[in-house]
Parts: structure tokens; sequence; C-alpha cells
């Protein structure tokens, strides 16, 4: 009876190290399988989102950027000094902070949310393709008080193409879609990179219109940290200034940086008595045609 007795615990308790075993292992498999899960759910929402997003035809900032500019755009605005802009007047402390590429789902909304905190309008010269793609973000920029410009439809490298045909398309495919998002068609333009030549300003000027540069240039697209970017504006800002900087960036890029710099740059300008008013506040130009 003893050795029953002892047979029948015996083989109870082997049972039941087996079973709290399991449950060990299946409680230490359970946190990383929902952090694995977690990390693949994201990963799979960031690639839905850039097969949806266009790309940027002529590539990007930093590579566009690595290419020879053809023309000075100080050039430019001295040979058309009537359509061609890269600053505003220089006696009254106000700027312009303009933000090119968007809309972009992954950064636009971010921007926005920070100018709205500060209570500061400014420009966006945006994308006919990405506007398409998001008009939620255009119209949001426009009942927030911003002002929308034309960037091209699929950013092209406009001097590499040297074609006013492909122009011609590009501005007025993204102006008639922008007329349908926001029941106005833009007076605005800023060409990729910053590149264009003699015809190609003559043909906006023939399209009816103005070609916006700028004198402060963040340098955003090279994604520095944050108080790098905001240095780069802050160290050389200047009544007038127009501001260049992204909302919108490649397949791959990122402006996060672009967005914390901004809590740096606006309440610092500020505190210094700058005003910000959008492009044409600043030049008392129309921006409708």
């Amino acid at each position: 009876m003893k050795n029953l007795l002892f047979k029948w615990l015996l083989v109870t308790g082997v049972l039941f190290s087996f079973h709290i075993t399991d449950i060990i292992t299946v409680h230490a498999n359970e946190e990383p399988l929902i952090n694995v899960s977690k990390q693949w759910s994201k990963t799979v929402i960031q690639d839905d989102l850039e097969e949806d997003m266009p790309d940027l035809d002529g590539g990007s900032e930093n590579s566009g950027r690595e290419r020879q500019q053809p023309v000075d755009l100080r050039i430019l605005q001295q040979r058309y000094p009537d359509i061609f802009f890269l600053q505003g007047p220089t006696d009254e402390k106000r700027v312009a902070l303009t933000f090119d590429d968007g809309p972009d789902p992954r950064f636009s909304n971010d921007v926005l949310d920070v100018l709205k905190q500060y209570n500061v309008p400014a420009t966006f010269f945006v994308l006919g393709s990405r506007a398409v793609a998001n008009p939620e973000i255009v119209k949001r920029m426009q009942n927030e008080g911003h002002v929308i410009g034309n960037h091209t439809y699929a950013h092209p490298n406009l001097v590499e193409e040297s074609d006013l045909d492909t122009l011609e398309q590009e501005v007025t495919r993204t102006e008639d879609a922008l007329n349908g998002i926001i029941g106005y068609r833009t007076k605005l333009f800023r060409p990729p990179y910053g590149f264009l030549y003699n015809e190609l300003v003559e043909k906006l000027r023939d399209m009816n219109y103005y070609v916006i540069g700028w004198s402060v240039d963040s340098l955003d697209w090279q994604e520095d940290p944050p108080e790098v970017i905001a240095s780069n504006v802050l160290d050389i800002i200047h009544p007038g200034a127009i501001i260049l900087m992204h909302d919108g960036a490649e397949l791959g890029g990122d402006r996060t940086n672009t967005i914390k710099s901004l809590q740096q740059i606006i309440p610092t300008l500020q505190e210094q008595g700058y005003e910000f008013v959008t492009v044409p506040e600043l030049l008392n130009i129309p921006f409708k045609k």
C-alpha cells in the first residue's frame, strides 16, 4: 500500500511539474510576441502609407541639391524683379515661413499643429500629386489661414527636363488639382530645388505666376538635429526674410526634426519682436488669379 501511494504521488508530481513548465513557457513567450506583433503592424502601416504616397520625380532634396544650380536665384531676381521674389521689405520685422513638398501625411499635420499652437500663418508650396492623394490636409491648411502655392505636380528637376512643355504640364495640372480642392487658382509658384533659368521664368510670367524663392534656408532636408536646423534660421534671420522649410519628404525621408525645430524658431523670433505673415502679405501681392 505504501509503495502504491508513493508511486501515485511521484506520477502526480511529475505531471504537475510539466504543467507548470508549460505555463511558464507560454508567459515567457507572450510579451515578445506582443511586441513583435506591434512592430509588424507599424511596419505594415508605414509600407501601406508609402505605397499610396507619390515620391519626388527628381529625387530627394539631398540628391537634387548636389547638382549644379543653373542660374543663381539672385541673378534671376535681378532680371525679373516684378515677378521673382527672394524676400520682402526690410523696414519691418516681418518674416514668412514657407514649407515645400507636402501634403505629407507623415509630417504635415504635425507641422500644422505647431503653427496652430503659436497662431502662426504660413505658405505651403504643395505637390499636385500629393494634394490629390491627401486633399483633407490641403483643406486643413486653407481652413487654418495658410496660403497654398504651386510646387509642380511630381517634383521634377525642371532644368534637367529642359522643356517648356513639361513646365506647363506640371504647373497646369497642379493648378487644376488645387482649384478643385481649395476653390481658387494660385498665383504663387516655387520650383523644385530652386532650379530655373530665364526661359522657364518667362514661361511662368506668361502663365500669370509669381516665382517665390527664399532668403533663409533652414537646410532641414539634411535632417540635422533640431537645434542645428533652428540655428540655420536664427543665425541669419533678417526683416523681410522668406524662410524655406519642408513639411514633406521623399519616401524614406524624415521631417521629425523640422517639426521639433519649429518649437525653437517660432517662440525665439516672437520674443525678438518678429511677426509671422504669409508670403502674399509680406510682399503685398495677390495670391489668387
